[in-house]
């Protein structure tokens, strides 16, 4: 498996334990990994090496998770920490132990896994807490679990479950950060709701995703109009941790120009303090959404 491979895996095949040990030796061909695990090369390990090596280590039923697993998952914050550790889950009966670069956790809430890539990944939710719980930067746990939730991986609601039902080691950081995005997050999208509907014509959905004509995703707007292709951004949460929700943003928006699509963006101050140049606009723009062509753009099936 990407070059690594148990001892007792050579042994079932034949090879007898000391000529293993041989080709471990310094200078020679192999060496060893970790304990019971053999490197198929004596040049340094690559970082898929040393995942794949750590879950022979874990053994049966482990899975990464953490910031690795958050990585292989599609997460890319450019500010989560590259760590000198794999972060691995066995089920709490097995009895190994954390060794040289894998720290070893085990759980009596083992998750069914997720595989990428030939690798047995914890559930994104449990991942991105887990990682969370480990980091000491307020702000590199705020992208991440900004990134997590605004990218429609997990719910706000999922990440609070982990929280509640795991270990609580390490949770006050990411629980005060997710609880204060949430709360302004909820509270916008009430009022946001409320002014939608004193419009001629709501939106037709809420939160949904919307792919181009060749099935790409353009984005999940806060507030859908399907006949006219129309969306409704409002887009302080992007803020709430960094700055580098503005880059995502931007990206968002030329995806939306891209396609076609008239997209409003507001902010929460704005819908509190001016509710009628808001909905103003939103008229406005569906007038001018529907005076177009619409978009060759579509909902998530099932929508």
């Amino acid at each position: 498996m990407m070059g690594v491979i148990k001892v007792s895996a050579l042994i079932a095949i034949g090879m007898h334990s000391k000529t293993i040990y041989r080709r471990c030796l310094p200078g020679e061909r192999w060496q060893r990994i970790l304990p019971g695990v053999v490197l198929l090369r004596n040049a340094p390990p690559t970082t898929v090496q040393r995942t794949a090596a750590a879950l022979l280590y874990a053994g049966p039923s482990a899975q990464l998770t953490g910031i690795e697993a958050c990585l292989r998952h599609g997460l890319r914050s450019p500010s989560l920490p590259r760590l000198n550790y794999v972060h691995v889950l066995v089920p709490h009966e097995r009895n190994v132990k954390s060794s040289e670069f894998v720290v070893v956790e085990r759980t009596n809430r083992l998750p069914a896994p997720v595989i990428r890539g030939n690798f047995a990944l914890a559930p994104i939710a449990r991942a991105t807490v887990d990682a969370a719980r480990r980091i000491k930067n307020p702000d590199a746990v705020g992208k991440l679990l900004s990134e997590a939730v605004q990218q429609r991986r997990c719910a706000p609601e999922e990440l609070f479950r982990e929280l509640d039902e795991g270990s609580q080691r390490g949770t006050a950081l990411p629980r005060r950060l997710l609880a204060g995005w949430t709360s302004l997050r909820s509270v916008a999208e009430a009022r946001a709701k409320a002014i939608a509907d004193t419009l001629p014509s709501p939106p037709s959905h809420w939160n949904v995703p919307v792919y181009d004509a060749k099935g790409e995703y353009v984005g999940c707007p806060d507030a859908w109009w399907d006949d006219v292709g129309l969306a409704w951004e409002i887009d302080s949460a992007n803020f709430h941790f960094s700055l580098s929700g503005y880059s995502r943003t931007v990206e968002r928006n030329t995806r939306y120009a891209a396609a076609g699509i008239c997209c409003v963006q507001t902010l929460p101050s704005q819908i509190t303090k001016e509710p009628d140049e808001v909905r103003a606009s939103l008229i406005a723009a569906y007038e001018t959404a529907a005076g177009r062509a619409r978009p060759q753009v579509r909902l998530a099936a099932g929508s």
